[in-house]
């Protein structure tokens, strides 16, 4: 069975100011999902999934899923804050949503296979979607707890504007062990990959350490865990505006109690995004250079 790519495009978009879901940044107006779902389709994924806020459906449906009607088929699931297990119900005061794991539970009732999760406002490259297609389609039937996860090489997400924050990798015999969140990633004065610690101390990353950009693979399994979880969340967190439920803390406690391995998968591709309206010329840029040098066609569907 071939594998679902699943797109999380409920973000609100605050700092960039307005729906960078929606926004076209290709030559023609692709949108970065657009090129997505067309390195999805190319890698084999049979399906895709995306989860949005219920009040951009018309303009989504309309701008976006239109063109990939006869190319692959498409799902949409909505993520709402309000929706919650039985037994709890949302604070007035809380808006924000609850997180991508809350996100990603959304999907459970539409995926029953091995199925992959990325942003819709990142661009990944081709050579992820190849890679993590492999992994999952090599995975036997009825397989549970055999997840995986893009490693990009830290080198190939940095941003010319400042520093970054990334989730860095802790590995052993390419299976992930930890991933530990760190600010401020930048150049320093030798031009080294470097952060400062906890303890004040400065650390240099080498070009190639693995980081994750949220571009996750899991089998349905996930869903189960994600649903025990998000319960024991809401019991300690559900007064806390703020409080999110992310995929990497809930990824952590299964590898922390041994019930799932992670697998990295290394890759070429550089990552790109877009977090402040600042960036959208230079995203721009380096789509127009990916058409001119042939890597896409000039139109992608």
């Amino acid at each position: 069975m071939k594998p679902t790519l699943f797109v999380l495009a409920a973000g609100m978009g605050s700092r960039y100011g307005g729906l960078k879901q929606l926004d076209g940044l290709g030559p023609h107006g692709e949108t970065i999902m657009d090129y997505s779902i067309y390195d999805a389709i190319k890698a084999g994924f049979g399906k895709v999934v995306f989860v949005i806020r219920k009040d951009f459906e018309a303009d989504f449906r309309e701008k976006i899923l239109s063109k990939y009607e006869g190319h692959i088929p498409v799902e949409v699931v909505f993520q709402a804050v309000t929706d919650l297990p039985e037994g709890f119900t949302c604070p007035s005061e809380h808006v924000k949503p609850w997180g991508t794991n809350h996100a990603l539970l959304m999907g459970r009732d539409v995926i029953h296979e091995p199925f992959a999760i990325i942003n819709s406002d990142d661009y990944y490259g081709t050579d992820s979607f190849r890679v993590m297609s492999a992994e999952l389609s090599s995975l036997p039937e009825g397989s549970t707890g055999h997840y995986s996860m893009v490693g990009f090489q830290v080198g190939n997400t940095m941003s010319e504007s400042g520093t970054v924050s990334r989730g860095v990798c802790e590995t052993r015999a390419g299976l992930l062990t930890g991933v530990v969140e760190r600010t401020a990633i930048g150049y320093d004065e030798e031009h080294r990959i470097s952060f400062t610690d906890e303890h004040g101390t400065k650390q240099v990353l080498d070009y190639d350490t693995p980081v994750s950009m949220n571009f996750w693979g899991f089998t349905p399994d996930y869903f189960e865990h994600s649903e025990r979880f998000f319960v024991e969340f809401l019991r300690e967190n559900i007064n806390k505006p703020k409080a999110e439920f992310f995929i990497p803390t809930l990824v952590n406690e299964l590898l922390h109690a041994g019930t799932a391995q992670v697998r990295v998968l290394a890759t070429t591709s550089k990552w790109f995004g877009v977090t402040y309206s600042d960036d959208r010329p230079g995203v721009v840029a380096k789509f127009a250079e990916l058409h001119a040098t042939g890597v896409y066609p000039d139109t992608l569907f």
